[in-house]
């Protein structure tokens, strides 16, 4: 067949009844075979090149946090990054170890990225990034440096991050395998708001009991540590029962709630490899057992699990008992959840839970629970271990007791704000306890409301 030539004009087949297409008369050349348009050269029909030309930074590639080691050949480091390039973008890591004196090979793999906040994030959202290479990386203790490349998407340069320095002798094989320093760790979301002194003594002491002298307590600052929430911390800091880590900077960086998802992961990977099992709940709720049983002895039946979740037995923060006026005064020197009796027990709802993880099996997590992790999870009921949630007292700083009811008869229903209510004393007679270890850890503490 010959190619069509000077053709002004083009039946298309299987268009409507007559229709034809036209071609303007700048576009009169020679067709190809198939009697089509040639893609080159192409008519210009444009008035003018049209440029787009940026200024300033929209948000961040890559907010670095920390990168920890995992074992020989792994790391994990967490950060922030742009939310639209992760989301809606193809934005990707590459790992690189190069070890010290450049003497042996450089080790490269892919980097695995985990989005622990489940689309909760805003102008950033979190990031956690798996970089595990073929074989051992550093591990015969000469050190070296973990490089980490993030790209914003195809063709465009990655930002190289040096993620992790590791001197010669740093490496500790043994530090991967138990028994581990603790038996429990408790990781904090970030503490913000104008938290009450007296609520988080309470929080604190009645866990350190709890928890017993093999735990540990890890608090994120985002911009809250008030002068006399300090005077609370101080002792068990000096006690080393406390960590703080100052995350007041978080601010910058616009994440959700205070980025809290950030922190949590960060205090997962940071601290992988120091306990048994990492709690992840809030200072306003408060683990329980039933009375006899130790939370050591609950512990026992989660042996083969990686993760459970825990129960909420949601608390009023205002109705308590009425008292007798004369001894008004003894009253007000209890603890808050020796006088918060009062448990929500309406029907239909979902309340949240919190959870307990063992670290070292799971490569990210979440507020409520993580979804990256190696093993089985359970879901139970809990009988033997529930949390009771007395929201928003610790951004509360007065007496919490601001509704007064006389004691129900049996298990009667207390109807308060349109809820029903029953009592429960459940944690009533732990407060004694918490007070008196307290007492002998750092010794007597003033009452800071």
């Amino acid at each position: 067949m010959q190619p069509h030539l000077s053709l002004t004009a083009k039946i298309i087949p299987f268009l409507g009844h007559n229709d034809i297409i036209s071609y303007p008369p700048v576009a009169i050349q020679k067709l190809d075979m198939d009697g089509d348009i040639p893609t080159s050269p192409r008519p210009s029909i444009y008035a003018t090149q049209r440029h787009l030309q940026p200024y300033g930074v929209a948000a961040y590639t890559f907010v670095h946090m920390g990168t920890y080691r995992g074992g020989s050949n792994t790391f994990a480091t967490v950060g922030l990054a742009s939310k639209p390039l992760h989301v809606f973008g193809n934005a990707s890591f590459d790992c690189e170890w190069i070890p010290e004196g450049g003497q042996q090979q450089v080790k490269k793999a892919k980097g695995w990225k985990i989005l622990p906040d489940w689309g909760y994030g805003r102008v950033y959202t979190v990031v956690v990034v798996n970089c595990t290479f073929a074989d051992n990386a550093g591990s015969d203790s000469l050190g070296g440096e973990l490089i980490l490349h993030a790209t914003q998407g195809e063709d465009q340069p990655p930002e190289r991050i040096v993620a992790l320095t590791e001197k010669a002798g740093e490496y500790n094989a043994s530090s991967f395998d138990p028994p581990f320093k603790y038996n429990y760790l408790y990781c904090g979301s970030s503490l913000y708001g104008n938290i009450s002194p007296q609520r988080l003594r309470e929080w604190l002491a009645y866990h350190a009991t709890t928890f017993g002298s093999s735990s540990h307590f890890i608090f994120y600052d985002a911009g809250v540590i008030a002068f006399d929430v300090q005077i609370v911390l101080e002792p068990w800091v000096k006690a080393g029962r406390v960590t703080i880590h100052d995350v007041r900077e978080q601010a910058r960086f616009d994440g959700y709630y205070y980025n809290q998802f950030l922190v949590v992961n960060d205090c997962l990977h940071r601290y992988r490899f120091a306990a048994d099992w990492t709690f992840f709940f809030d200072v306003d709720e408060y683990i329980h057992t039933p009375p006899g049983i130790s939370l050591h002895s609950a512990m026992e039946e989660l042996e083969n699990y990686t993760q459970f979740t825990i129960v909420q037995m949601p608390m009023s923060n205002k109705l308590c008992l009425a008292t007798n006026p004369s001894r008004t005064n003894s009253y007000s020197k209890k603890w808050g959840f020796e006088k918060l009796v009062f448990r929500n027990v309406q029907k239909g709802v979902r309340w949240d839970r919190k959870y307990a993880i063992r670290a070292r099996y799971a490569f990210a997590t979440g507020v409520h629970m993580s979804e990256n992790v190696v093993g089985e999870t359970t879901h139970s009921k809990g009988s033997q271990i529930t949390y009771y949630h007395f929201h928003d007292t610790i951004s509360f700083r007065g007496e919490v007791c601001r509704a007064f009811v006389n004691r129900p008869k049996r298990k009667r229903t207390i109807w308060y704000e349109n809820l029903p209510y029953k009592y429960d004393s459940e944690m009533v007679p732990l407060a004694g306890a918490a007070k008196e270890y307290e007492l002998q850890e750092i010794g007597s503490q003033p009452a800071i409301l």
